[in-house]
């Protein structure tokens, strides 16, 4: 819970101030003094009278009655202190900016515990502890430098990590990224970053608030909550970006399906983000580059115009928007002719523009006003502008300063020239304006943040579901367990997914019988173990009744076979669709090639459930594969439509059946005229209900 006192005191405590700005609690002191708090400030030192000038309590009992304390004194006296304090000053509000808490041991974080049921006997909240404290235009709270100055339309900043917070702030500052308040989460465990984001969404003033929100976060405590409140404030105008560390990490998995195998932690964080419409970042600098574009004017198409002096930026600039999906088009025809009358002899306007190391100020602006005025077709501009250190920048910034003003088009600064331009990059900074000193940074950021979306908040069932019927398949047991094959072949026919001809046989007689229906080719699997092909209960595009019957009594031998399935054999694309449930996250969603592509390659889409036609056939495009999907090199693709339908159909029926906790339709065949699903495995499972947020 966080309360106003935590944001908004109008009285501090500064719990082991101190002269000495090397230490925590002397540089706290000094950077709330230097913020200019106008609120009642106090410092508590016990053998130093006068402290920064603040006269100070001796004891914490010679308090008057405080709002907000903020603890920098040894750990194990933390809890004691706070007790103190909430119990005879009325304090609300905690920072315990201290470390050697759950961090650190066993003892540390039965100390934290202690603290965190204080605080919450006396309705008060607790920021830390193991953090840098807090940054906002009430109070500069932090222990920590730099400070940068607060602008309302900079961004809001929350961070697991202190430290993180100082590395993002510093080359944030450094590009021209403003901000408008920071929030040190630290532990987390009675405030969490997703508790922040609930209060600057639940708090969320049109006039006053920022628009950008960036995260770093160490864990995701609370995915729900995240998505509401990511999704609430994008509702009300705002763009979000975040980091999650440590998403490689892949817990131990006892996973029977290749969907559960294949899932970890790095996939869900993904699928969840972008359910949230939050935009990954994988690095700092990503994360600064992304929040950089979010203060500029949002793109509103995918043809971006490189304007520059140079060629070697400008290729890899093109490169990296190509491989995002963004495009630079070609320019030509009469306007580019006459663009090129104004510029110097050898100058190339085809896009990337360039009007060569010779170009001036008034050329740049005039480019910028045809790329503005007279290409409908260019949707915004990155100009890329450096020096080679023969001769001042600053015109051609004044003139980028003013056309970004008056431009509707958004334009991008590229401004490389960290050392030679120096001074004219801080006179374009000065201005409100942020730099993007690495053009590859800048178009991967692009891209990320123009195909970020927020889907709909909820899916409705748009097929004819029938959902006693499916409900009707579910075993008893609340044990987790499999379907059997008939379970899965009623779940297949009411989802309307088309399934081989199959039969299955227990003896030789039926065998022969399964064969004068089907006819072959055909494919046999053994059934009874759970991983066929591992155990070798599996023979494709068989062609002979005596092959048949031999593959039969190897497959009956096999330890606890009861019987053989026989298939039509059928020939096509292989492809794959699977669900696998992430505790607290919910139910993800996998697509891709099947067969061994799925295990050997991973080239596999993810999203959380519930998903949408649109979601689906945008994931399927990103796939490498893709190409193969469609049709290529004259050999035929699959009917990509009805592959969405399945794929939708597949996260429909969890809606209706939240008990699935793996699924795989692993392969199902795909030609140019019909999807046809050949296998199917269906785990389901009620504990994980039980544990389902609201």
């Amino acid at each position: 819970m966080i309360n106003p006192q935590l944001i908004a005191p109008k009285s501090i405590a500064v719990i082991g101030a101190s002269n000495n700005l090397r230490k925590a609690g002397g540089k706290m002191l000094h950077n709330i003094i230097e913020g200019g708090f106008e609120g009642k400030l106090y410092a508590v030192n016990r053998t130093e009278g006068i402290v920064q000038g603040q006269k100070t309590c001796r004891q914490m009992e010679q308090l008057p009655k405080v709002e907000l304390a903020i603890l920098a004194i040894p750990a194990k006296h933390c809890p004691a202190a706070i007790e103190i304090l909430a119990s005879t000053k009325g304090t609300k509000a905690f920072i315990v900016i201290s470390a050697g808490f759950s961090e650190l041991n066993e003892q540390g974080e039965q100390l934290e515990s202690k603290m965190i049921e204080i605080v919450h006997q006396h309705d008060a909240c607790l920021a830390g502890p193991n953090c840098i404290g807090i940054i906002n235009r009430h109070y500069h709270g932090v222990f920590t430098d730099p400070i940068p100055t607060l602008d309302p339309n900079g961004c809001d900043f929350i961070s697991s990590s202190g430290a993180t917070a100082v590395f993002v702030m510093e080359a944030g500052m450094l590009n021209g990224l403003r901000f408008s308040s920071v929030y040190s989460v630290g532990n987390g465990n009675d405030i969490s970053v997703e508790d922040y984001l609930q209060y600057l969404d639940e708090n969320f003033n049109p006039d006053t608030s920022s628009r950008i929100k960036i995260l770093y976060m160490e864990q995701i405590k609370s995915p729900q909550k995240l998505l509401k409140h990511a999704r609430s404030l994008m509702d009300k105008g705002c763009r979000i970006a975040a980091i999650k560390a440590g998403a490689t990490t892949q817990g131990s998995r006892a996973a029977s399906s290749h969907t559960g195998a294949m899932a970890n932690s790095d996939m869900a964080t993904r699928a969840l983000f972008r359910k949230a419409g939050i935009v990954y970042c994988s690095s700092r600098e990503e994360l600064i580059s992304v929040a950089s574009v979010f203060s500029y004017k949002k793109l509103s198409g995918k043809n971006i115009a490189i304007i520059t002096h140079a060629g070697g930026s400008a290729v890899m600039l093109t490169d990296e928007l190509s491989k995002g999906g963004l495009n630079v088009p070609i320019i030509e025809g009469e306007v580019a002719d006459e663009l090129l009358s104004y510029l110097n002899p050898g100058s190339s306007v085809s896009n990337p523009i360039d009007f060569l190391a010779t170009g001036t100020a008034d050329q740049l602006g005039i480019i910028i006003d045809f790329c503005e005025y007279k290409m409908d077709h260019i949707d915004a501009m990155i100009v890329v502008f450096g020096s080679p250190g023969l001769f001042d920048v600053e015109n051609a910034y004044r003139v980028l300063n003013v056309k970004m003003e008056i431009c509707q088009k958004p334009i991008y600064p590229v401004l490389p020239s960290l050392v030679n331009a120096a001074k004219e990059i801080q006179y374009f900074l000065s201005k409100g304006h942020a730099n993007f000193p690495d053009e590859v940074l800048l178009g991967r950021a692009l891209a990320a943040t123009y195909y970020i979306k927020r889907p709909p908040t909820k899916s409705g069932l748009t097929l004819p579901l029938k959902a006693d019927k499916i409900r009707a398949l579910l075993p008893l047991s609340s044990t987790e367990e499999y379907l059997d094959i008939s379970a899965k072949n009623q779940l297949a026919d009411y989802l309307h997914i088309p399934r081989v001809p199959e039969k299955i046989v227990t003896n030789k007689k039926e065998v022969v019988k399964a064969i004068e229906t089907l006819g072959f080719p055909l494919t046999m699997k053994v059934v009874g173990p759970l991983h066929k092909t591992d155990v070798g209960g599996v023979a494709l595009n068989i062609t002979s009744t005596h092959v048949a019957n031999a593959y039969f009594k190897q497959f009956m031998a096999i330890p606890n076979a009861t019987g053989v399935l026989l298939q039509k054999h059928l020939e096509g694309i292989e492809l794959f669709v699977g669900v696998t449930y992430e505790e607290g996250i919910g139910h993800l969603l996998m697509m891709g090639m099947g067969g061994i592509f799925v295990e050997v390659l991973k080239d596999i889409k993810v999203c959380l459930c519930p998903c949408e036609k649109e979601e689906v056939a945008y994931l399927l495009q990103q796939l490498k594969a893709f190409p193969i999907l469609q049709g290529f090199r004259g050999k035929p693709g699959i009917n990509i439509e009805a592959f969405v339908d399945i794929i939708v159909s597949i996260s429909q029926l969890i809606q209706v059946l939240p008990e699935i906790v793996e699924l795989d339709l692993n392969p199902l065949i795909g030609t140019e005229q019909s999807i046809v699903a050949v296998d199917m495995r269906v785990k389901v499972s009620t504990k994980h209900l039980l544990h389902e947020e609201e």
